[in-house]
Parts: C-alpha cells; sequence; structure tokens
C-alpha cells in the first residue's frame, strides 16, 4: 500500500466483522511494537452523548495554556484525517501511512493478528502520539468504554458525559447495562467525572467498585449559568464569570463544566491558568454539533443527532432559537439506531422532512426509514434516493429566513457538507 486510501480499503478487509469490542488483539500488536503506556496525562471520554465535546473543550483549554495535545476522535466526517490531531493540526496522510506500516508489520510477524478498522485506526493514534512527544493526550471512546480499543491505555482521569440507549446490541439493552460498560474506563484511584445530573446507578457502584475517586456533577463539582457566561465550582477551582461555551446549546454548559473538572484533577501536574481556560472555551470549535450556517438568507444547522436522547437535545436547541420562517428536516440514520425514537423526538419540530437513504453496510433506505417514522410525523414526507438528492430538494423548498436542519448520521451530515460545498453554501474543506 503507499496512498492512504489503499490502506483503509486494505484495512476495512482484515477481519470479517466491523465491529468486534474486545483488547486482546490490540494487546499482541502492542506488545510485539514494544509500546508502552503514555508518560503523560491522558483523558479518556466516554458517553452516550456529549463525548465529542467534551473531548473538544480538553483540547481547547490544555492548548490555549500552551501545551502540546493529541486528540484522537471518531468518526470522521469528510476525511480520515479528522480523527487524529497533534496540537490542533490534522496528522499528516504520509505520517499516517508510515504508522500504518509499522502496525501491519508487527501484526503479521508469526502469526498473524487480525485487527478491526477501528482497531487499526487507534494503534496508529497510539503511535503518533507516543512519537510527537506531547504533554497530554485526550481520547474519545469509540463505543461503550470496558472493551473499546482506547481502554488499553489507563485514563489519568475519566469522564462519562451521558446515558442513554444506544449501540444495545453491544452493550446492552438497559441503561444501567451500558452504564457498566462505559464505566469499564474507570481506574483504581483516578478520578471517575460524571457529567449528567441524572446518572444510572451502576455507574456509581462501578466506580466504588474498582476504587475510582467519584467525582459528580451537581455533588463534587458544579456550574451556575449568570449574566453572560457561567461560574465552575470544584475542589480546587472557584472560577467566577466564564464565558459561555462556544459550542451552541444548553446541554453545552453541563458539556464544558466537566471538561473542566477533568482538566481540574491534571493540577499540579500541569498548570492551566484560568484566562487559558476561558479563552479554550471560547476558541472551542466542533463540526456538526448544532453547527449553523448562514447562506443566501436562510439557515442551515448541522447535527449528529442518531439517537433518540441527541434528537431531543436537538429539539430543545431548536426550540430555544426559533424560526423567522419554516423549518425543514433532512435526515438520514443507520439501519441499526431507533429512528422511530429519534422521530418521537422531534415531533413537531419540522414543518417538511425528507428521509434520505444512507450508504455502507449498515445503512438503510430512505423508504424503509420512512416506514419507522411516519407514524411519529405529522408533517409532509418525502424520501430521496441519497443524501445530495435530499439535500437539493429541501433547499429549492426553503424560503428567505426558513432554516434547513440536516441531522442523523455521520454519513448523512458527512455527505451533506459534501454538496452544501458544491452549491457555494459551505466554504471549501480545509483541513489543518
Amino acid at each position: 500500500m503507499r496512498t492512504l486510501e489503499e490502506w483503509l480499503a486494505h484495512q476495512e478487509r482484515v477481519h470479517p466483522q466491523t465491529i468486534d469490542l474486545g483488547l486482546a488483539r490490540l494487546a499482541r500488536v502492542l506488545d510485539r511494537l514494544h509500546w508502552t503506556q503514555p508518560p503523560v496525562p491522558v483523558i479518556t471520554v466516554a458517553g452516550t452523548n456529549g463525548k465529542g465535546s467534551v473531548a473538544a473543550y480538553c483540547s481547547a483549554m490544555l492548548a490555549a495554556a500552551g501545551y502540546r495535545v493529541g486528540t484522537f476522535t471518531s468518526p470522521h466526517l469528510r476525511d480520515y484525517r479528522e480523527r487524529i490531531r497533534l496540537h490542533d493540526r490534522l496528522v499528516e496522510a504520509e505520517a499516517l501511512c508510515a504508522a500504518f506500516e509499522r502496525i501491519e508489520a508487527a501484526r503479521v510477524r508469526a502469526e498473524p493478528i487480525s485487527l478491526t478498522f477501528f482497531e487499526y485506526n487507534a494503534l496508529a493514534a497510539f503511535l503518533l502520539f507516543a512519537d510527537a512527544k506531547l504533554d497530554a493526550w485526550v481520547l474519545e471512546v469509540g463505543m461503550g468504554g470496558r472493551l473499546d480499543a482506547v481502554n488499553i491505555i489507563d485514563a489519568t482521569v475519566a469522564v462519562v458525559v451521558s446515558i442513554g440507549l444506544d449501540h444495545q446490541e453491544y452493550l446492552g439493552s438497559s441503561l444501567e447495562a451500558i452504564a457498566r460498560e462505559k464505566a469499564g474506563i474507570f481506574r483504581r484511584g483516578a478520578p471517575a467525572v460524571l457529567g449528567s445530573y441524572e446518572m444510572p446507578a451502576a455507574l456509581e457502584e462501578s466506580a466504588r467498585a474498582v476504587g475510582a475517586r467519584l467525582k459528580r456533577l451537581g455533588h463534587e463539582f458544579d456550574f451556575r449559568r449568570g449574566g453572560r457566561g457561567f461560574s465552575y465550582r470544584g475542589p480546587r477551582w472557584d472560577l467566577a464569570d466564564l464565558p459561555p461555551p462556544a459550542l451552541l446549546g444548553d446541554a453545552q454548559y453541563a458539556n464544558a463544566a466537566a471538561a473542566i473538572a477533568a482538566l481540574e484533577e491534571l493540577i499540579p501536574r500541569l498548570e492551566l491558568p484560568r484566562d487559558a481556560l476561558a479563552r479554550g472555551l471560547s476558541a472551542t470549535r466542533l463540526v456538526a454539533r448544532f453547527q449553523m450556517l448562514e447562506a443566501r438568507a436562510r439557515t442551515v444547522i448541522l447535527d449528529v443527532a442518531h439517537n433518540p436522547d441527541a434528537a431531543a437535545v436537538l429539539a430543545r436547541n431548536l426550540r430555544a432559537l426559533p424560526a423567522g420562517g419554516r423549518t425543514l428536516a433532512v435526515c438520514g440514520i443507520l439501519a441499526d439506531k431507533d429512528a422511530a425514537g429519534v422521530a418521537a423526538a422531534l415531533a413537531g419540530a419540522f414543518d417538511e422532512w425528507w428521509l434520505a437513504t444512507t450508504e455502507g453496510a449498515r445503512g438503510t433506505r430512505g423508504a424503509d426509514l420512512a416506514r419507522k417514522m411516519a407514524p411519529h410525523i405529522k408533517a409532509p414526507l418525502h424520501v430521496a434516493s441519497e443524501v445530495g438528492a435530499a439535500c437539493a430538494a429541501a433547499w429549492q423548498q426553503a424560503a428567505p429566513r426558513d432554516r434547513i436542519v440536516i441531522f442523523g448520521s455521520f454519513h448523512t451530515v458527512g455527505p451533506a457538507m459534501d454538496w452544501l460545498e458544491a452549491q457555494g453554501i459551505l466554504p471549501p474543506l480545509a483541513l489543518r
């Protein structure tokens, strides 16, 4: 393999399953690579929703304090390199290919070890971060926690942002079962930050069982909104007049507070002045988390809400920012998601819907999506053969002052962004 595209195509063929949770394969490859645990602080972030936001806040605030940070997230929207950032720069394709060569050489040595696509991704991030001599790592869990590839690393601080029903076929059918899986990132003696006021009891039980130090929103730390920003109170910091989080939506205050609570635990290993925290909060950027674009007297909102809890947050955000005209939906959701629950959470939020077919092994046809969602939708509903067609139809129907909300799977929002760029609505893709 010479190009990144060739490497990614190869990785999709190596393992018979797209998702196969477990740490044994990773551990064997890392052992062959003579890899050791990172010598710098590691913040690991799990949660059904909000983990991307918390990871982004942590990275931005650390960077504002002058630290070199490695950030690992998934999935990507438009470019695979979005998954790995080295000090606020996307990893170079050449560096990724070099890491994949090292991984492949170790993988096939003696008895070959089968790796999933995500495991290659995580291994590459670990190698690149180790080589870059960073000051801190921020790792977003891909799925669950206990058996996710990220959990091969011992977290200095573990954060669980929220618990909701998603990926039940892998994590369990109840909130308590899902909570236990996500609690698998907790470590003895290390802080376990819980980023929501309402959490299943299994999270606290799991933290106490492993000997982690609980740090709960509303107990050991909290925030209060006031004036134009908010304040934070924790065991070490009492911070008043912080600026509002740069990401939009009421839920972002709790996400920002959880990130600050995690960073507070790095003191005195890393010094984080208040002004750096404030600058980081204001500088945080995260694509497709209630991201608003203004174009041609219309508003476009991008959001990767793809489960009922995230859809409920999207509905609240839309109510908090009423439109001057109609609100139109472009939606695509993978086949293994609760499409009916998403529709129910957004009942009454839209004046017209376009349901798009999503590609890939887990994709679903727009017509199948319509059958699941139509009982909960009272507005006109249309089916589109692909995401671009749905975007084009909604844009054609949108009048000045209307807004188009494009949401659902990353496999929906990513192609929608490509369509928006082709129409000159979204600036050309600029990757740093």
